[in-house]
């Protein structure tokens, strides 16, 4: 079918270090220009300016509004709007910002990889298919979306653009391998709840922090499902908060934690957590859970590369299915 050749295509180009030859001073150049920018989650602005001042040359370009100050940005060869392969990727990023820097083959930043570096490799590709005649008007369509670290809303509110297409490429670090499927996720919140005073009493007080680090000994400790094919679902505890003096008992203390999601029934997950953590900590803690997601696997056709599952989680359960 045309459509997997067309994918083929465009996945040969990017990963071909013969042919990326022609494209390589356009890809870093563009790249150079997207990384220099802080396009942090929630305040993408710079990074959509950059997108659609370079994307204006050679394309149509669309943009999106999100919410206040945050757009999606859509490109298309002519005035096709239709195109049979999407090309995908987010160009926020994870704080803090870090700069531009190069050295010799060595480039580091915010989002160099994640996923900067995708979106570089997707424009110059298309570029160079469409000079070439090897791709035309109609073939393909660029999707570059906010918010993919903070819940998916930028392709959540794509799929309000009326958006065709029989096969989408989504750009992630995957060190050029096709990813076929992904781990879920679910965040955690935990919550301990304390009486102040001060440490020389301990016995008028209940110390928050004291509950919480007990609750996570116990949540850490948890053994949580796995499965064959994603293997073991894995927690990490990335905030913890509490506190003001080290010789006051502290009335709050809060926790956040990630967890990739190895299995399809979320609600296992959260029994095993809530019932380590309750066995624990039986009073003044408390558990929630933010909107997870399961486990995604892909339909995929493309030959000549290898194949893995990644154990981040995307954008791709957030595109809804669409068809010429």
């Amino acid at each position: 079918m045309k459509i997997l050749k067309l994918a083929s295509l465009i996945f040969s180009l990017a990963a071909s270090s013969a042919r990326a030859a022609s494209y390589t001073e356009a890809l870093l150049a563009l790249h150079k220009s997207l990384v220099e920018v802080d396009s942090t989650s929630n305040a993408e602005a710079p990074g959509t300016d950059v997108l659609k001042t370079y994307l204006e040359n050679n394309f149509t370009v669309e943009l999106q509004t999100v919410n206040a100050g945050r757009q999606n940005v859509y490109a298309y060869s002519g005035s096709s709007r239709e195109a049979r392969v999407l090309l995908t990727s987010h160009y926020d990023t994870v704080p803090p910002y870090i700069p531009y820097s190069r050295n010799g083959d060595e480039i580091r930043g915010r989002g160099t990889s994640d996923a900067k570096g995708s979106i570089a490799g997707q424009v110059t590709a298309v570029e160079d298919l469409l000079a070439s005649g090897e791709i035309s008007e109609g073939d393909v369509s660029l999707l570059f979306v906010v918010g993919e670290e903070v819940g998916g809303d930028g392709m959540k509110a794509a799929n309000n653009l009326n958006l065709t297409w029989e096969a989408v490429v989504f750009g992630e670090p995957t060190e050029n391998q096709l990813v076929r499927a992904h781990k879920g996720v679910l965040g955690l919140n935990v919550t301990a709840s304390g009486i102040a005073g001060h440490s020389g009493y301990p016995e008028q007080g209940r110390n928050a922090i004291d509950l919480l680090v007990r609750s996570l000994g116990a949540i850490i400790g948890a053994e949580l499902p796995s499965s064959e094919e994603f293997g073991n679902t894995t927690l990490n505890v990335g905030v913890i908060e509490g506190g003001i003096a080290s010789n006051v008992i502290p009335e709050n203390a809060t926790a956040r934690a990630s967890i990739r999601v190895a299995v399809d029934d979320i609600d296992s997950i959260k029994d095993v957590i809530s019932k380590a953590a309750y066995a624990a900590t039986p009073e003044h803690v408390s558990l929630s859970f933010n909107t997870g997601g399961k486990p995604v696997s892909l339909d995929y056709d493309v030959e000549g590369f290898n194949i893995t599952i990644a154990n981040y989680y995307t954008d791709v359960p957030y595109l809804e299915a669409t068809s010429l």
